[in-house]
């Protein structure tokens, strides 16, 4: 089952790596994560996409939370919440292939972003579901070269991953 876990830690060398070995000791595949600082440049957040069983994820949870610099974990499949990717697409286009390409990328709502004579570079944005049908729209024989962020994830609403105002 496909779980996304939103992770917030002490921005600190080290502090990576230390979550990241909680799924390599269990064996657990990472399929995507993203990680930056957050708005409280002294966190970052992490969020990563695994597939796994639910009882594995608890355990790998309760062990995050035990983690010296883990501020707070949340698997976002349980809660609403709105998740996106970034994919950069470098695409073969030649005569009359062009034209199509574009209008493929319209439909898609992506956008051209470099042009030379025989190639564009596209940028989309959105759930994966869309990035693979665009992918696939495209046909693979067209794909020079795909780079993909992996999924970033963010709780609906008024409720904040983050740890709150200084102080509070």
């Amino acid at each position: 089952m496909k779980q996304l876990l939103a992770i917030l830690f002490e921005n600190e060398a080290g502090a990576l790596a230390r979550v990241l070995g909680l799924f390599a000791q269990r064996n657990v595949n990472i399929e995507s994560l993203s990680v930056a600082p957050t708005e409280d440049m002294t966190m970052s957040r992490l969020t990563l996409l695994t597939v796994s069983d639910a009882q594995t994820i608890e355990q790998i949870t309760k062990h995050l939370n035990r983690l010296v610099g883990v501020v707070k974990v949340v698997n976002l499949v349980h809660v609403e919440h709105v998740e996106r990717e970034l994919m950069l697409v470098k695409v073969c286009a030649e005569g009359d292939e062009r034209q199509e390409i574009k209008r493929t990328c319209d439909i898609f709502r992506g956008q051209i972003v470099d042009v030379t004579t025989n190639t564009y570079t596209v940028q989309l944005v959105g759930p994966t579901a869309k990035l693979l049908g665009f992918l696939e729209a495209i046909g693979r024989a067209h794909i020079l070269e795909v780079v993909r962020s992996g999924t970033c994830g963010i709780t609906r609403g008024a409720k904040a991953l983050s740890a709150g105002p200084k102080g509070a």
